[in-house]
């Protein structure tokens, strides 16, 4: 889903259509947005919101789902950097604070009045210190998040395209040898949970995440050119045959039960030893999303302020 302001819905679709990811963010315009929540159904949800950028990106079992256009806090309001958590929500919220503003779809990070909500879109920083929203994605978000869930906030322009661990900015960890894969599997440290597996044509790499967690890594080989993202869902496993069926991505037309052809699985090669291990935890649900786009991320090059929901005392409602 692309969400926009009034009027321009399909010129944005059409310049989305073909660009990579970091392309497609980067054309969004003030009150703007990407919503693609198919590609990841279930997991952990995680927000990284970046004061540069001024942008958001919502991770769902480690994937990206959505990035939306933000207004953070303006000079002598500036918006507090850290790791936050969803601390209250509320769909129809208004501010003790500021003459009874409306915040529709409040999602509380600090007792003292930071929080996340739809509203205007100028196309800079110019809120109070909270992160305003495009009103469609504020009603979005709302209905996939939970209380507790991670929110980062940094200066850093820089966001990684996996997120698999709350400590979202880790610089990219090494890899473990298994079986003379020059890879890494280790599914102890999310034993159950929803799969997603991540491709990176730029990097050569290919990620597998359960229950937001990342347990597995290894180098790859493509054949040919990757173009775009797409994204595919594993519609069922029938013997040694799996029916991987495309999931259509904001500027994307894709035909109903579209599946990925036998000579497209072919172009992918992965070692045999962690394709036998991925082979083995495979359940129909599990999402794969291929991208031209590298999954680094350069970090903020700062320590955090990890701020905690119990270390403020609650004054009141003061919005």
């Amino acid at each position: 889903m692309l969400g926009t302001l009034p009027g321009v819905a399909r010129a944005m679709q059409a310049a989305l259509s073909g660009s990579s990811v970091e392309e497609a963010v980067a054309k969004l315009r003030p009150g703007q947005f990407i919503w693609a929540p198919d590609v990841a159904p279930d997991g952990p949800v995680m927000i990284i919101v970046s004061l540069e950028k001024q942008r958001a990106y919502v991770y769902r079992n480690g994937v990206l789902i959505g990035v939306s256009t933000v207004s953070t806090g303006k000079k002598g309001h500036e918006t507090p950097t850290g790791v936050f958590t969803v601390l209250q929500k509320a769909k129809d919220h208004k501010s003790n604070l500021y003459n009874n503003a409306p915040m529709p779809f409040m999602q509380r990070l600090t007792w003292d009045g930071i929080a996340m909500h739809a509203g205007s879109l100028p196309g800079y920083p110019a809120s109070h210190g909270c992160i305003r929203l495009p009103m469609a994605f504020a009603r979005q978000l709302y209905g996939v998040t939970s209380l507790g869930l991670t929110v980062v906030i940094t200066r850093n322009g820089e966001v990684p395209r996996v997120a698999p661990t709350p400590d979202a900015l880790r610089a990219d960890g090494g890899t473990v040898a298994t079986d003379g894969d020059s890879g890494k599997w280790e599914p102890n440290l999310a034993p159950t949970g929803p799969i997603s597996i991540v491709i990176s044509a730029k990097d050569l790499k290919l990620i597998v995440l359960r229950d937001g967690v990342e347990i597995g890594r290894t180098p790859i080989t493509i054949d040919g050119p990757v173009a775009e993202t797409t994204a595919y869902t594993l519609r069922a496993i029938e013997g040694d045959q799996y029916h991987w069926l495309q999931l259509p991505l904001p500027g994307q037309t894709v035909s109903p039960n579209q599946e990925l052809l036998p000579e497209e699985r072919k172009r992918l090669h992965v070692p045999e030893g962690f394709r036998a291990r991925l082979a083995a935890i495979l359940a129909p649900g599990t999402t794969v999303v291929l991208t031209p786009d590298s999954l680094k991320s350069s970090g903020s090059g700062k320590k955090l302020t990890v701020i905690k929901g119990e270390d403020i005392k609650d004054p009141g409602d003061r919005y």
